[in-house]
């Protein structure tokens, strides 16, 4: 059996924490959350993660000193930092301590999961649940290549098509609410990018027009249900 990857994630915004463990989640992660630095060091002692997340204004303890803990246990395991600061002194702060990659707030979900795919290939891990291909009636779908293929035919989707595409088949014949498929995938909840996701569905559902027993049913005033019989 292929073991999760375990993810330590220290962010003291609740809201954010929540949405970030849930999409990791989603995508076969297993993940421990706290929302304070020494609640954090703790975590990391018990939990043993493959790679940590991990925000710096935190209370009690900061990211920084977590970082530096956690580099005098190991030297390999991916840190992360996850902030508000943007600064160059920041920065190079944040690498003298350990970190191996930022990423600055707001960010969308999706490049945090690429930052971290990163480190999950280089160390060459596996997530278990996490399909490396899709099979949707006659359809492969395969993410990482942003390929959908039928027979001999195949199509080349956008990064965008393909998270959304992804998502959907995570939670087949579930009703999904419009924000959190927003949030999911783009990263936040808005009117424009709402709009945008509408024309990202028609896309999809002319891709998927083929197979006539998969469908995005739109829910009025709901939001949406990938129905895969």
């Amino acid at each position: 059996m292929i073991k999760k990857i375990k993810v330590l994630l220290a962010e003291d915004d609740q809201q954010l924490s929540y949405v970030i463990k849930d999409r990791l989640e989603d995508v076969g992660f297993e993940v421990y959350s706290c929302t304070d630095g020494e609640a954090a060091w703790e975590s990391f002692q018990k939990s043993d993660p493959d790679i940590c997340l991990l925000d710096i204004n935190m209370p009690l303890r900061d990211g920084y000193s977590v970082a530096k803990k956690i580099r005098q246990k190991s030297d390999v395991i991916p840190i992360l930092f996850i902030t508000a600061m943007s600064m160059e002194n920041d920065k190079i702060k944040g690498f003298q301590t350990g970190a191996d990659d930022y990423i600055t707030k707001p960010f969308n979900i999706n490049e945090l999961l690429l930052r971290m795919n990163v480190f999950i290939r280089r160390n060459k891990m596996l997530v278990k649940d996490t399909p490396f291909e899709y099979t949707l009636g006659n359809l492969k779908f395969t993410p990482a290549e942003l390929k959908l293929i039928n027979g001999d035919h195949k199509t080349i989707l956008t990064q965008r098509e393909a998270d959304l595409l992804e998502f959907f088949c995570l939670h087949p014949n579930k009703v999904l609410k419009r924000e959190d498929v927003l949030t999911h995938v783009w990263g936040k909840s808005d009117f424009f990018l709402g709009r945008s996701m509408d024309v990202f569905i028609t896309k999809l559902r002319k891709h998927l027009s083929s197979e006539k027993n998969i469908s995005i049913e739109t829910i009025h005033g709901i939001g949406y249900r990938f129905v895969l019989q």
